[in-house]
């Protein structure tokens, strides 16, 4: 069974971060890292259903299950990229419990849902038709993003439906609904945080947050507060952390040799 969609029926501790760039590379060096998943983000960047499957490509054996950001909540988004062997996927902006049972009936075979069958890279193109047929609804991991205050407002009922496995939180998104693009540290913000937490621990379903720029601090935060299906960072951020701090080395040695030089001179 996939072993993230178990932590998150059971509320237990996952690991994961975000691909933004669209090459399998990035998922082959931080499908090394120790994650639990990885999800390629389709909803904000330039990665297609072509660019996903290459990345899961990429992630293949490596250990972390693949996840995906599908673009939005449509049948045939969320059915794409499960062909093409997510085995997760995390559905933007839902906003009350009908959008919920929507990205559930479109990730799920019928009678459970409304999925269609086909020979795909998920089933490996046919030889496991029947094996994939039988266990995909058990295994895919279905997690819908509250990004706005509407979906604060309607979480109990949300998290209530059935099929839902977990619920993520955008905290920059949410910010923006509340007209304050980025605060997401703000008293509002922190409190429809609270407010979701709260409805998840109710309804024994599993709550996610992306920690977007991680640090000690705030992983701990998010630690203490409860969150179990965990993103840190990104592809990008990890990239523009590493360039920077690579840089200001460069710099702060350099200046300290010129420094030494002028005053032995």
């Amino acid at each position: 069974m996939n072993q993230v969609r178990q932590a998150l029926l059971d509320r237990k501790l996952t690991l994961g971060t975000w691909i933004q760039i669209n090459h399998p590379v990035i998922a082959e060096i931080t499908g090394n890292c120790g994650f639990d998943w990885i999800a390629a983000d389709c909803e904000h960047t330039d990665i297609d259903v072509a660019g996903f499957a290459d990345i899961a490509r990429g992630l293949y054996g490596r250990g972390p299950e693949p996840f995906v950001r599908v673009r939005e909540n449509d049948a045939l988004a969320i059915r794409q990229v499960l062909d093409a062997g997510a085995r997760g996927i995390i559905v933007p902006l839902v906003g009350t419990a009908e959008e919920a049972e929507r990205a559930v009936a479109a990730a799920r075979f019928p009678p459970e849902g409304i999925r269609g069958f086909s020979f795909c890279r998920g089933n490996n193109y046919g030889l496991d038709f029947d094996s994939y047929a039988r266990q995909a609804n058990q295994d895919i991991a279905v997690v819908v993003m509250i990004e706005s205050k509407e979906a604060v407002d309607h979480i109990d009922e949300i998290v209530h439906v059935e099929g839902i496995d977990g619920v993520f939180i955008g905290p920059y998104d949410l910010s923006g609904s509340h007209g304050i693009p980025g605060k997401t540290c703000d008293s509002i913000v922190r409190e429809g945080c609270r407010k979701v937490l709260r409805a998840c621990t109710k309804a024994r379903k599993s709550a996610g947050l992306h920690v977007v720029l991680p640090t000690p601090e705030n992983i701990q935060q998010a630690l203490n507060d409860g969150f179990t299906f965990l993103a840190v960072g990104a592809d990008i951020v990890f990239l523009q952390q590493a360039s920077h701090k690579a840089y200001q080395e460069v710099i702060q040695y350099s200046r300290r040799d010129t420094a030494t030089e002028r005053s032995s001179g």
